[in-house]
């Protein structure tokens, strides 16, 4: 058994997806905001289904309707979350993954005091998690940049936004680091080219240019944010620490044909982008050379290479869903992934929304990243969302997520026993939430189940499925028994 006695057993949740409130305890409106219910949104059709005008953003704000914003309701974790975390506690949860919303700080983004009623929120949450003896790692951005400054400036395509961002960061650590020691500056920041606005408030209809070259300059500037913040977090709390989190979407060559394989390697040089930057603390010269190729200059400011090069990030965070194959091929088969889409691979078996499920992957993934940076890794998601029947009696048997999890966590401790140092796992979501990419909650990914559906009809009470109790067994013998 290698897991050390200091492993973190938990599970992750998002604010945008799981908080709902939305105008709640002076909340202002962020991005989740106007995403709307779109089930099984083909990953082709997703920055389609995604990209928004400023006349339909008006007219979506407009609109005070949360069946069809399904992000705007939630599952009432803003008002449910003592319930909630008792229920995490009892599967013996040491670790619990959450972030902050921006707007329950700084409703528009650019105000220069914080919106108490938004920190006495979060201030009882992580007490809470606290006395619970849970352990709080927290993303300081998931997924929901405000909407005004979306509106305003295409939020992280300005570089003003970075002050305002670091603004948002000191209140944070001035408040809560007293409570939360481990942090996380961005959610899959790898994100921001393949969901523009989702990840870093850009509307397309108004951007000059190129849209890549948007996403970039976007991405550049949170680079240098979370540089800029983990600078500030060990100054202000010397113990704490700062992670970066990736989209592992690890891929293999369809063929051992070269071309097949090139193909791939040029697919890895851009996944390994964002953890090159933040954990290397520079960009790779292959790298820029393929960006500058597609047209994409960075804009490097005065001072901005020496903050990425002394301030890198403590530790690598990761989501792992599944994998991909590639292909030169036009004609080879094509299946969905955590937003993207790829080559399918025949020798592995998909979800029904057709993510290929890959345990070894897992392992394979760790020992890259390991091996690459020599940096502690977390995995902070992993999980399958899978449609759930209640029984007669009220029970849901899920056997499908326990030889999920039962299998990924054979390879996440064979990683281990290689000798990567990983410091802990939360599952995605240890609770139904709302998904990312549709809006929609048939789509459960939770050891508990909540009685809603996807038009939020339903009590909202949450039950324990057979997989709750199968995980707190796993959590208390520290994974030596996977059942």
């Amino acid at each position: 058994m290698a897991l050390s006695d200091s492993f973190l057993w938990g599970g992750a949740l998002a604010a945008n997806q799981a908080e709902g409130a939305w105008r709640e305890g002076g909340r202002g409106p962020a991005v989740s905001d106007i995403a709307k219910y779109r089930p099984n949104v083909d990953p082709r059709e997703y920055a389609i289904h995604h990209a928004h005008t400023v006349e339909s953003i008006t007219a979506a704000m407009a609109d005070d309707d949360e069946t069809y914003y399904p992000k705007r309701r939630g599952i009432d974790f803003y008002h449910r979350y003592p319930e909630d975390l008792a229920l995490f506690a009892e599967m013996g949860f040491t670790v619990l993954r959450v972030s902050i919303a921006w707007t329950r700080l700084y409703p528009t983004g650019e105000e220069t005091e914080p919106n108490e009623e938004g920190i006495a929120f979060y201030e009882g949450l992580f007490t809470q998690m606290r006395r619970l003896g849970i352990e709080p790692l927290v993303t300081l951005s998931h997924y929901d940049p405000p909407l005004a400054l979306a509106l305003k400036n295409n939020c992280w395509v300005d570089r003003g936004t970075i002050a305002l961002f670091e603004r948002f960061a000191r209140t944070c650590f001035e408040r809560f680091g007293h409570l939360v020691k481990l942090w996380l500056s961005f959610n899959e920041i790898d994100g921001i080219v393949r969901h523009p606005l989702t990840s870093g408030g850009i509307i397309e209809e108004t951007v000059e240019g190129s849209i890549l070259q948007a996403c970039y300059t976007a991405l550049h500037h949170q680079f240098v944010a979370s540089a800029s913040v983990t600078r500030m977090l060990h100054e202000m709390w010397p113990e704490s620490q700062m992670g970066c989190m990736l989209t592992m979407l690890k891929t293999y060559p369809l063929t051992c044909h070269p071309d097949d394989i090139a193909a791939t390697q040029a697919k890895d040089r851009l996944l390994y982008l964002c953890t090159d930057v933040q954990a290397g603390g520079a960009y790779p010269r292959l790298a820029l050379n393929a960006l500058a190729r597609q047209g994409v200059e960075i804009p490097f400011a005065e001072g901005d290479a020496e903050l990425l090069r002394e301030h890198p990030v403590d530790f690598i965070s990761l989501s792992y869903y599944m994998t991909l194959a590639e292909s030169v091929d036009p004609d080879a088969e094509r299946t969905p992934g955590n937003t993207v889409l790829g080559v399918k691979n025949p020798y592995l078996e998909s979800s029904e929304w057709g993510w290929q499920i890959d345990p070894v992957g897992l392992r394979i993934s760790l020992i890259d990243l390991y091996d690459r940076y020599g940096k502690p890794l977390f995995i902070v998601e992993n999980g399958l969302g899978m449609r759930d029947e209640l029984t007669a009696e009220g029970r849901i048997h899920d056997p499908y997520r326990i030889d999920y999890f039962r299998a990924h966590f054979r390879e996440m401790i064979r990683a281990v026993d290689e000798g990567v140092e990983l410091m802990g796992y939360t599952s995605w979501a240890p609770i139904d939430i709302i998904s990312a990419s549709s809006s929609q909650i048939s789509k459960r990914y939770g050891f508990i189940h909540v009685d809603l559906d996807d038009l939020g009809r339903g009590s909202g009470e949450r039950r324990r499925k057979d997989s709750f109790w199968w995980y707190q067994r796993v959590i208390a013998t520290n994974g030596a028994d996977l059942g």
